[in-house]
């Protein structure tokens, strides 16, 4: 059975994009350019033939990587209504100590950008966030020591 991927709807039309490029343009190009390496005669010794394969068993290996995460996608609903604890697509206001307050959303490893202000529910901050509600202290456990921040908002 294939994992659930979470998604925003955004983040799922760009996926989408990227394996129809992949899969059309992409493969097309890269079998004009092993044809003609190929026409060139001895494979042992042609770098141009070596690097499309290599090319190739990496766009392969993405077509099956996107191939399986769009097999099982949940769409993360970045417009529902507040809710009391906070969850995958939730928009989460937090604060560490004195720090300036920073507001995420909780979205899926594929879509994570913290600069961005997305984090993934599998990250430290993600897991520490999941089911817990407004007012609650909770702490992260990251590779650099916990941190503890206060849940803000839940939107």
């Amino acid at each position: 059975m294939n994992k659930v991927t979470y998604l925003t709807e955004e983040g799922e039309k760009k996926l989408r994009a990227e394996l129809k490029e992949l899969s059309g343009t992409v493969r097309h190009e890269l079998s004009k350019r092993l044809r003609s390496a190929i026409q060139m005669g001895d494979l042992s010794e042609n770098a141009d033939y070596k690097s499309a394969k290599e090319e190739q068993g990496f766009i392969e290996g993405r077509i099956q990587e996107l191939i399986q995460l769009l097999g099982n996608v949940v769409i993360i609903d970045e417009n529902s209504q507040a809710k009391e604890t906070a969850e995958i697509g939730s928009k989460v206001t937090i604060q560490e100590d004195k720090e300036p307050e920073e507001t995420y959303l909780l979205v899926g490893p594929q879509e994570a950008d913290p600069v961005k202000g997305r984090i993934s529910y599998s990250s430290p901050i993600g897991i520490a966030l999941i089911g817990h509600k407004v007012g609650e202290i909770v702490t992260a456990v990251t590779p650099a020591g916990p941190i503890h921040f206060k849940i803000l908002e839940i939107q």
